[in-house]
């Protein structure tokens, strides 16, 4: 998965950026998603769990009290709490709904006796794929795994705490707090009132700086899964390829032996076998290769091979053999001053921004809404979208892939808007969240951009430095993508801009600015991007846009908030997004995909109306507008027969 950028060269690493990369923990290891293999097996823990927050004063009981030490039932009152899901909605109890601090979770579960008859050469493993903020887990009182950061997975090998005892129960229990600081992703602040005569003792609110609302839980499955002893530990995958030919490089890390060799075939959907290699490092040739194609884009899009890759092993006189399969898709982006290719082919992206939100279950995993979310982009004609403002599930990211849905995927920097929250402290932590970020989807076709950040003060002096740092540190661990952050600064003041790749640039033009007055659109959005590519001759992507709608709520001539508005601000946008499509602007990216819940505050009416679906996923008047154009344009541009309409999509 190759790419070029102008200028594309890493910055030079300064002294401090050394010391900073000095501080962060040794490499990190790999976290391939699990699967059932010849060699692995999982078992799901999703379903009810038992629960209970933490009410004390400081927040401090459950650990002053060792709760973990003892079946939580046992330490006072449990409710049963459903994983994966946010907990915040789940109950009746409106101390919940805005909690902060620490919960607590536990689970008891039988494992196979296979998994511990055979200990020596089996490793027993507890992943997460994500709890929101900060976790601390323990395996039948033995604390296991420690990690800060609410949407990137985790796990523990957790081996030596469970086997030798089989047939019986094996608790997990978590502790999750969802506090928000100065130096978290995203950052946020607890403020204390003291003030008496207005409010409780020990009174506090969590404040952030970012407009949604900030849902607490573990949010996607947790499972069990095995590997032998030794065992494939990372698999990392790139691309390039010309007009008959394919290149696929790896590079395959092995742990638990150093006596191993390993075997490595690649299969197309047929299962044929395409190229085969072996060793740890090497490069596969495929002859016409099936490329990976952005949805609309071609007739077969997100073509997916199968890489299956063997180890065997030699560990204390057995031979053990692992076998892991990796879904690879070959495509190249490359980046020039005016344009985004893809396969050499220009690329526009007409998509969306969405949040991982629903009513009741909050940001937690959902199959139902994962499947009506993309039925609904492909029924829309879309063929992107930014994870906003933070990574998406894996399994999200893998319907991305399969479908040919293209990402730009973002890491967690939203709110990043005080001068505290550009010091070393921030920084070192930003740099490990894009480690994290990578790692787990470095391999993915439909990553083609990397962003550090979401509208963060810019403007402020540190910003020049933290931000060449972290996208320094982005490119150095993966040249193969151009990397960016989404701005709303002014272009004569951002001080990141000069280092990324694409200009990002939302703005709220007869919204946030001159609310009401839509006739300002053309000529404020046409001087936004002369500006922007005056100064940096950088391709640009409306990265936001949009405007409030109360389903139902009409007016003519429109009115703000009304459907009426959001139709007329969409039209004014297009109308300045087609002049300068032709020219250097690259992308679209409506605000919002759907309605979705924020802080409740006098400019929310239960949350964010900028959507084009309501937050039960039914279209509103501005949705039509938008499908008539996505569909416009995919046939403008698309390779496939003109027969393509609004009225068809892939599946």
């Amino acid at each position: 998965m190759a790419m070029a950028a102008p200028g594309g060269s890493v910055a030079v690493l300064c002294p401090l950026l050394l010391l900073l990369l000095l501080l962060l923990p040794a490499a990190l290891p790999g976290m391939l998603p699990p699967r059932d293999t010849p060699s692995r097996e999982r078992k799901e823990l999703g379903g009810l769990w038992s629960f209970r927050a933490d009410l004390s004063p400081g927040r401090d009981a459950g650990f002053a009290q060792r709760w973990y030490r003892q079946p939580l039932r046992q330490t006072g009152p449990v409710i049963d709490m459903p994983v994966p899901a946010s907990f915040n909605d789940i109950t009746q109890d409106p101390s919940l709904e805005n909690y902060i601090g620490w919960v607590w979770y536990e689970n008891e579960v039988l494992l196979p006796p296979r998994w511990l008859q055979d200990s020596p050469s089996t490793r027993v493993v507890l992943r997460f794929g994500s709890a929101h903020y900060y976790s601390i887990v323990w395996v039948n009182g033995v604390q296991v795994v420690e990690h800060e950061g609410g949407h990137l997975p985790f796990e523990a090998d957790i081996s030596s705490v469970v086997q030798g005892s089989p047939g019986t129960l094996c608790r997990i229990t978590v502790a999750v707090n969802n506090t928000l600081t100065p130096h978290t992703l995203p950052p946020g602040s607890i403020q204390y009132m003291t003030d008496k005569t207005r409010y409780p003792k020990n009174y506090f609110v969590q404040n952030t700086r970012f407009d949604f609302f900030n849902y607490a839980g573990i949010h996607r499955p947790v499972v069990l899964y095995t590997t032998p002893s030794a065992y494939i530990d990372d698999i990392t995958v790139t691309t390039t390829s010309s007009e008959h030919v394919a290149m696929v490089q790896y590079e395959v890390s092995v742990v638990g032996s150093t006596a191993y060799s390993l075997s490595l075939s690649l299969r197309d959907q047929e299962g044929k076998v395409v190229a085969t290699g072996d060793g740890p490092e090497g490069e596969l040739k495929v002859l016409n290769p099936n490329l990976w194609w952005p949805y609309l884009m071609h007739e077969n899009p997100g073509y997916l091979y199968s890489l299956e890759v063997k180890m065997q092993a030699q560990v204390a006189g057995a031979l053990l053999e692992d076998v892991y399969t990796l879904l690879v898709g070959i495509r190249t982006v490359h980046v020039t001053s005016t344009q985004f290719l893809i396969n050499g082919r220009p690329f526009y992206f007409h998509g969306v921004n969405k949040h991982e939100d629903a009513d009741i279950r909050g940001k937690g995993l959902d199959w139902a809404l994962i499947m009506k979310d993309f039925n609904l982009l492909r029924w829309l004609g879309a063929n992107s979208f930014r994870t906003s403002h933070y990574p998406y599930a894996e399994e999200i990211m893998d319907l991305c892939d399969a479908y040919g849905i293209v990402v730009i995927d973002e890491c967690p920097g939203v709110g990043i808007k005080l001068p505290e929250s550009f010091g070393n402290k921030s920084l070192q932590h930003h740099l490990a969240v894009m480690e994290e970020l990578i790692r787990r989807d470095k391999n993915r076709p439909s990553v083609v951009m990397w962003s550090v950040a979401n509208e963060p003060a810019s403007e402020l002096p540190p910003a020049s430095f933290y931000f060449k740092t972290v996208i320094a540190h982005t490119k150095a661990l993966d040249p193969s993508r151009p990397v960016t952050f989404v701005t709303d600064a002014n272009y004569a003041l951002d001080r990141g801009a000069p280092y990324v790749d694409v200009i990002c640039v939302n703005s709220y033009f007869s919204w946030y600015h001159d609310p009401g007055h839509l006739e300002v659109i053309p000529l404020q959005l046409t001087a936004q991007f002369e500006n922007w590519y005056k100064t940096y001759q950088k391709p640009i992507i409306q990265s936001e846009y949009g405007a409030d709608s109360v389903p139902g709520l009409h007016s003519d001539p429109p009115l703000m908030f009304s459907e009426e508005y959001q139709k007329a601000m969409l039209k004014e946008y297009h109308s300045v997004f087609d002049k300068k499509r032709k020219e250097y602007v690259i992308g679209e990216l409506i605000w919002n995909f759907a309605d979705f819940m924020t802080n409740q505050g006098t400019t929310r009416v239960l949350g964010n109306k900028k959507g084009i679906f309501t937050r039960q996923r039914q279209p509103k008047a501005a949705a039509f507008v938008l499908r008539e154009r996505y569909w416009k344009i995919a046939n403008e541009s698309s390779c496939l027969p003109p027969v393509i309409t609004s009225h068809s999509f892939f599946l």
